[in-house]
């Protein structure tokens, strides 16, 4: 088992920049790809970012990448997500998922937190 918790998450104007973090408890970290995830208000979940398990390879979706960086720190269990120029649409419900899998942009999450809110102000 993984335990995973968002933190944050929060209401910031177009253009400015955001940290997600989500903290890992339960199984070795290192051992886990991590991803994030949004939902918006009546759409479907979207990926975000995924990171392999030693760090070493990243993946965005389309809409984030430039913008976005993934990245974790296995010494502490953690994982991040630096966001910047935040745009209306990135306004979204993110969440933070741990896989057995392969990380990558069809990244399955075996593990999912409780999310974070993030809004964006135009």
């Amino acid at each position: 088992q993984v335990q995973l918790v968002e933190s944050g998450g929060g209401l910031v104007q177009a253009g400015g920049s955001l940290r997600l973090s989500c903290a890992a408890s339960g199984r070795t970290f290192s051992s886990v790809a991590m991803g994030w995830f949004r939902q918006a208000p009546g759409k479907e979940r979207d990926f975000v970012a995924a990171i392999s398990r030693s760090g070493s390879l990243r993946y965005y979706g389309d809409s984030v990448k430039d913008r976005f960086t993934i990245s974790r720190d296995n010494a502490k269990n953690t994982v991040s997500l630096q966001m910047n120029s935040l745009k209306p649409e990135d306004a979204a419900v993110y969440y933070c998922a741990a896989s057995h899998g392969v990380a990558g942009r069809n990244l399955q999450g075996d593990y999912w937190g409780q999310g974070t809110q993030v809004t964006v102000s135009s």
